[in-house]
């Protein structure tokens, strides 16, 4: 796909890393479709970024809405609205140089062990945060030229765990997994798929949490608490992690595919151990 505006999609749009990676897709002047099912959200996002966002409702739970939404960018391409020009034609992304990227970052946090999780919050983590990704890759791919990207927003609990999230840091270890095989199977189309598994980010999501486990502290200084468990001592801004998406998507990665990229503050690349004070 050659360089310059692109389309892109991205789940998870109008709040937290997803709406980060909107901003960024957008300030570089790409026309962003912003999916999301937060309807009042999709609309400010609109207000405030002009029309270079189109906000589509959607649950990524919702297959067929899925499937309906991409039929929708799929006719907006087709109608010029796309970004870069090439590529037409019938078949794989068709229309005014297709899809150049999708960003999978729609996904909901829920707490519990294998035995206290309700059935339904198991069923609702992994249709939202497992069935989500693949269903909407599932829906978007055929519209991704050659040359175009996936990106998918893991997480370091893919690789390690904090207590009580069992369905969560299964989910997004699915996702690795699903990462890689979609970068095998689509290497020969040009798509490459890649992740970013970030730390603690400053998104409502977070601070969701942060509230529910204050006790009688602020959610500031809960989130303040969290991001000195990082190396660098704070969480990560969500543009901090939408660069990285955008880098991911952008054809300076147009040799990395299947990689899980960390975004973490150095989280995961420390031990628990802490020395004594005077041994330091």
């Amino acid at each position: 796909m050659p360089a310059g505006p692109r389309a892109v999609v991205v789940t998870g749009g109008a709040a937290g890393i997803g709406r980060g990676a909107v901003e960024r897709f957008a300030a570089a002047g790409d026309r962003v479709f912003a999916l999301d099912r937060d309807a009042d959200a999709l609309a400010a996002l609109e207000a405030e970024l002009g029309g270079r966002v189109t906000g589509i409702v959607v649950d990524v739970a919702d297959r067929t809405a899925l499937a309906a939404a991409a039929e929708r960018v799929s006719e907006a391409l087709s109608d010029g609205g796309g970004g870069s020009d090439g590529g037409g034609g019938g078949g794989r992304g068709s229309g005014s140089g297709g899809l150049g990227a999708l960003v999978c970052a729609a996904g909901v946090q829920r707490y519990g062990t294998v035995v206290d999780t309700p059935a339904s919050t198991y069923d609702e983590v992994m249709t939202v945060n497992v069935g989500g990704v693949f269903f909407a890759c599932q829906s978007f791919l055929p519209l991704i030229p050659r040359g175009g990207s996936v990106v998918v927003v893991a997480s370091v609990q893919a690789y390690a765990s904090q207590h009580n999230v069992a369905a969560y840091s299964m989910g997004k270890g699915a996702l690795l997994s699903l990462v890689r095989a979609m970068a095998v199977d689509h290497a020969a189309d040009g798509i490459r798929v890649n992740a970013v598994c970030p730390g603690s980010v400053d998104t409502p999501m977070l601070r969701t949490s942060a509230a529910q486990f204050s006790g009688d502290r602020s959610t500031d200084e809960v989130v303040a608490e969290w991001g000195r468990s990082h190396p660098l001592g704070r969480v990560a801004a969500t543009s901090e992690v939408a660069q990285v998406i955008h880098f991911l998507a952008s054809p300076a990665a147009a040799f990395v595919t299947g990689a899980d990229v960390k975004v973490d503050g150095g989280l995961t690349a420390q031990l628990a151990v802490v020395l004594p004070e005077d041994a330091r």
